[in-house]
């Protein structure tokens, strides 16, 4: 019996977890066909700042070698980027950087595009020097110009350019982070976790401006970027610059396909796409019930769901997710989930040590966790996040809450049978 032909669009993380758990289920149901315009085998991209940072190598943070592709069958044109789908014929069409030009004809097809870094469009965004920070090539390049060059700058004081400025610290480079608002990790953190944590990082040498605009870029007379220049007239002096400033999801070939996009491409809950049914997306580039997830929990959740459905089980539904952050900065231990801001309809309990640099705050709402932000313990964070996704009633522990998972003596079971 001829096999239907499964195309995959993107070569990350999302996609290729979607294949494992498809492979589990249905391993001889498609003849698989993966395009990644990335020279390389699938690549963890969480470990990009480990390998920035001289902590990983690019073999470690390889998921999936060449061979696995060729044991499990799968065709992969690495280096090859999708320029067309014609949804007529069903068949994509690509080109690599030679451009020599291939096709692939499809009956399932999986758009796994990913994102892209958003940069600011400001005068000189385009001059050598400035980077966006999403792949291999631009931790390349970063490591790169930390070998020629001595002061660099990170546009952006979230997850991703607080791990950029750190690697390029360890690189021996002099960094700024420049960050629009009044502390780091907003949506990560509450005012005063992210006092500590901007304490921590000005020890390791990391210097900040807060509350900086950036209004243009400045050139050197070989076209290098030379400064970064305010809006308030100030300038600092800048060899490198780093935008991390947000990621864009990639939907030009989806839009020229024409299908759904609406800050994302458009899916239903089986990670279909709402304009054709033969097309699926996954991870970065879906938007699911108006939402773009940019972590990769929520993706791998959904991959389980799409590989379902194209092993034609179709019981699965994908109900979006509950996020979790941590910081991967080596030493610096943060975790947040859920409403860890509050609200005046909320309860806080918090525990703050400011010598010990721990600060603990639960947030409650009729009797049950809905957020927690941690700093410097984090320890408990994965059973917050267990009790916060499950819904559990804490009315019974509530004044042991604040300690941890393993309370002591003969009450520990009770604790779990409450909760169970």
């Amino acid at each position: 019996m001829k096999k239907s032909r499964l195309v995959m669009i993107g070569n990350g993380m999302a996609g290729v977890r979607s294949l494992e758990e498809l492979l589990k289920l249905a391993p001889d149901l498609y003849d698989i066909t993966v395009f990644g315009s990335e020279p390389h085998p699938n690549y963890n991209r969480i470990m990009l700042s480990p390998l920035l940072a001289g902590e990983q190598t690019l073999e470690q943070i390889v998921l999936n070698d060449w061979s696995w592709y060729t044991d499990n069958g799968i065709t992969l044109h690495a280096g090859y980027t999708v320029t067309s789908i014609d949804r007529q014929s069903r068949t994509v069409h690509a080109v690599n950087a030679a451009g020599e030009a291939l096709s692939a004809p499809y009956d399932r097809l999986i758009m796994a595009t990913g994102s892209h870094a958003f940069i600011l469009p400001v005068p000189g965004s385009q001059l050598e020097g400035v980077l966006g920070y999403r792949d291999i090539a631009d931790t390349q390049a970063m490591i790169d110009a930390a070998t020629q060059y001595r002061h660099a700058v990170v546009i952006g004081g979230g997850l991703l350019g607080l791990e950029a400025a750190n690697g390029l610290i360890k690189r021996g480079m002099q960094v700024t982070v420049v960050h629009v608002n009044d502390w780091l990790l907003e949506r990560q953190l509450d005012e005063a976790a992210s006092q500590l944590l901007r304490q921590s990082l000005n020890e390791r040498g990391m210097q900040f401006l807060m509350g900086a605009q950036t209004q243009e870029l400045l050139a050197n007379d070989a076209g290098r970027v030379r400064a970064v220049r305010f809006k308030d007239g100030s300038e600092v002096p800048a060899d490198l610059v780093v935008m991390a400033v947000g990621i864009r999801p990639n939907t030009a070939l989806a839009e020229a396909a024409y299908l759904q996009v609406n800050r994302g491409i458009v899916v239903h809950d089986t990670l279909q796409t709402t304009t054709d049914p033969r097309i699926y997306a996954v991870g970065e580039c879906a938007a699911h019930r108006g939402i773009a997830y940019g972590l990769v929990a929520p993706l791998f959740e959904q991959g389980k769901v799409l590989a379902n459905h194209l092993a034609e089980l179709g019981i699965s539904r994908y109900q979006g997710s509950v996020t979790s952050t941590k910081l991967k900065v080596t030493g610096i231990n943060l975790f947040s989930a859920g409403d860890f801001q509050g609200t005046d309809s909320t309860e806080e309990i918090v525990l703050s040590d400011p010598v010990s640099g721990v600060y603990k705050k639960l947030v409650i709402a009729d009797d049950k966790l809905v957020g927690a932000c941690l700093y410097g313990d984090t320890v408990d964070g994965s059973w917050y996040f267990k009790l916060l996704r499950e819904g559990c009633s804490i009315a019974e522990i509530r004044d042991r809450l604040m300690f941890g998972e393993i309370p002591l003596g003969d009450s520990a079971a009770e604790d779990q049978n409450k909760l169970a």
